[in-house]
């Protein structure tokens, strides 16, 4: 239990630090059904919660069964996620974090346990997610380009994103059902 709030503490992190690095992109595009555009968020009470589950993140993660080991992987993780939030999402580097970050995950449950993960949960993480920031960006796909958010999926395009997607999706399951 303490490992998925230590997670989820981590994702309101990243979420919440997209939010206000991309406020002045959604504020241009006026996107209205982002709360701090639509005025019912105000960015300082937004960087205090940011605060506060970056602290949580941590004492879960601490007092969790993840260790100080599993905790380090788990910043990482979102040391990664909040450098795509930053700068990498506008470089064809932008899947690297989806790669380290979700693929971050197995991996600090198994050195807290003093395991090594096997190789196939860390690529299947690595790869389901990677096909997943390929999907996601296509709903803000012209948004993205006109306001220079220039992604790999955003460089190659719509088709050529679903393509890629498919592809990852496809090698993900493959790897899951070898090991059946």
């Amino acid at each position: 239990m303490e490992v998925a709030a230590a997670i989820l503490a981590g994702q309101f992190v990243v979420g919440w630090s997209n939010d206000l690095i991309d406020y002045p992109l959604d504020k241009g595009a006026a996107r209205l059904k982002k709360p701090l555009v639509s005025g019912n968020l105000s960015q300082s009470l937004l960087k205090r919660c940011i605060a506060l589950a970056v602290f949580f993140a941590l004492i879960l993660s601490l007092v969790g069964p993840l260790g100080i080991k599993g905790t380090g992987i788990h910043f990482l993780g979102l040391l990664s996620a909040t450098l795509y939030n930053l700068r990498l999402k506008r470089t064809v580097l932008s899947p690297i974090p989806y790669i380290f970050s979700f693929g971050a995950m197995p991996w600090a449950v198994y050195e807290a346990a003093g395991k090594q993960p096997p190789t196939w949960i860390y690529l299947g993480f690595a790869l389901f997610a990677t096909a997943f920031h390929f999907l996601k960006v296509l709903k803000d796909l012209e948004f993205d380009i006109v306001q220079g958010v220039l992604g790999l999926p955003q460089r190659i395009g719509r088709r050529a994103s679903i393509a890629v997607a498919i592809v990852l999706v496809a090698a993900g399951f493959i790897d899951i059902f070898l090991r059946l």
